[in-house]
């Protein structure tokens, strides 16, 4: 009778202490899945609204090789210790066929209970599983840490017997590859517009890009000579649609000074007021002493480096030079804008239509000046732009010669026409994927 009471006594201990090692197991799985896939952005939002569970999480992911460690060194004690005893349990209650028995019932129990179970839980909520799990979490890791450390120098020593070398963090996505990552799945799934990942997009990538990927190319410049009367200057900056001009002396290389149209109103302004207003007197007028000094960039500024600079001087316009100083084009901070926002046009536009067509036989028209960049966006394409800014440039560099109108290209998996050439630039192409 004392003996059958021991056997059940002992017996439903030992069960009760696999079912809490189940629970412990289910737990230690549920934290791993919960920590590793809650997003950073997400618990900083919830940390900056107070939730200390949140900011728990993000100092625990800060390490995530210790981490990690401290999670699956206890769950695999808890799983081989309930292996263990659950073994004991059935040799007890059916002899030699314990050992069988307790490996199938054991394999279900850690497979559902112990891993899928709390797995699934958490990767359905992992930011709300990770806060209510960090602070357990947070006390398991600082008892393991000294048991993780001897282990993690054990497992490198090992690695660097083969010569690898291992790095914790190089792994680990960069919250920029992250972003873009995001949009991509997004705008997949249809839960992201192209409009919106384009404009995001376009605002990570200004680092990446540089004012002469953007800017007007010299010979699309409009000028002034600053030699010239002052009303037919005056003349010419009404006509123009810009509202900034540089004035050049001499040579068109020579850069003297900018020109704002409003600046240059209000000069005529006085100067009649304080003449006798007649308005051919105008041509005393002094343009340079309105004009402003020049601002000049180097080509190789990165876009995001040089918008910043626009919004520190308070100014919108600089003229862009190579390393040995000659002139190679202009950017305006709408030029950079408009990578992020896409064409910005206005009533003053010469040109506002969108230097791209498609005509009823799938092809597209395209202007030869239009950037690859902006080709990609505007149709999905993924075209390169290592070694050519524009359409018409990446003609050039793959066929290494000065095509003719009609000439027809094949490379990138795209077929180029030359529609339009002048001089030596094309000015207009028939594209359409193969």
């Amino acid at each position: 009778m004392t003996a059958d009471l021991m056997l059940d006594t002992t017996t439903w201990l030992t069960a009760g202490a696999i079912v809490v090692l189940l629970l412990m197991s289910a737990f230690f799985s549920g934290s791993e899945t919960a920590l590793t896939a809650a997003s950073r952005g997400k618990l900083r939002a919830q940390a900056d609204k107070g939730n200390t569970g949140a900011e728990i999480a993000l100092k625990l992911k800060e390490d995530g090789e210790r981490l990690i460690g401290a999670i699956l060194l206890g769950n695999n004690v808890v799983n081989i210790l309930a292996a263990s005893l659950a073994t004991a349990l059935f040799t007890r209650l059916f002899g030699a066929n314990g050992v069988a028995v307790a490996t199938m019932v054991m394999t279900a129990l850690v497979l559902v209970f112990g891993e899928v179970l709390p797995k699934t839980y958490a990767i359905t909520s992992p930011e709300t599983a990770a806060t209510r799990l960090s602070r357990p979490i947070r006390v398991l890791v600082r008892v393991l840490s000294p048991v993780v450390a001897v282990v993690r120098t054990v497992v490198r020593a090992f690695l660097m017997l083969f010569g690898v070398r291992t790095d914790p963090d190089s792994h680990i996505l960069s919250v920029r590859e992250e972003i873009i990552g995001a949009l991509a799945i997004g705008h997949s799934a249809g839960s992201v517009q192209k409009e919106d990942r384009d404009r995001l997009l376009g605002a990570l990538d200004l680092s990446d890009r540089t004012v002469e990927e953007i800017m007007r190319h010299r010979s699309q410049i409009q000028m002034l000579d600053a030699d010239a009367a002052p009303d037919a200057l005056i003349s010419q900056v009404l006509a123009s649609p810009h509202t900034r001009l540089p004035l050049y002396r001499g040579e068109r290389e020579n850069i003297v000074g900018v020109i704002h149209a409003k600046d240059l109103l209000r000069a005529v302004e006085r100067f009649l007021l304080t003449g006798d207003g007649d308005l051919d007197s105008v041509s005393d007028l002094d343009i340079l002493s309105v004009s402003k000094a020049p601002y000049f960039v180097p080509e190789t500024t990165p876009l995001d480096e040089q918008m910043r600079e626009f919004l520190k001087r308070r100014t919108h316009f600089a003229l862009v030079v190579d390393e040995y100083g000659e002139l190679r084009g202009l950017i305006t901070l709408e030029d950079i804008i408009e990578e992020i926002v896409g064409e910005i046009t206005d009533e003053f536009d010469i040109d506002a239509e969108h230097p791209l067509k498609r005509t009823e036989a799938g092809d597209y028209i395209v202007d030869g000046a239009m950037t690859i960049r902006d080709l990609n966006r505007a149709t999905d394409w993924v075209l390169p732009d290592d070694e050519a800014n524009t359409i018409a440039g990446l003609v050039l560099h793959e066929a290494q010669v000065i095509p003719n109108e009609g000439q027809v290209f094949s490379f990138h998996g795209f077929r180029f026409e030359v529609v339009q050439r002048k001089e030596n630039r094309i000015t207009r192409l028939k594209i359409r994927p193969l």
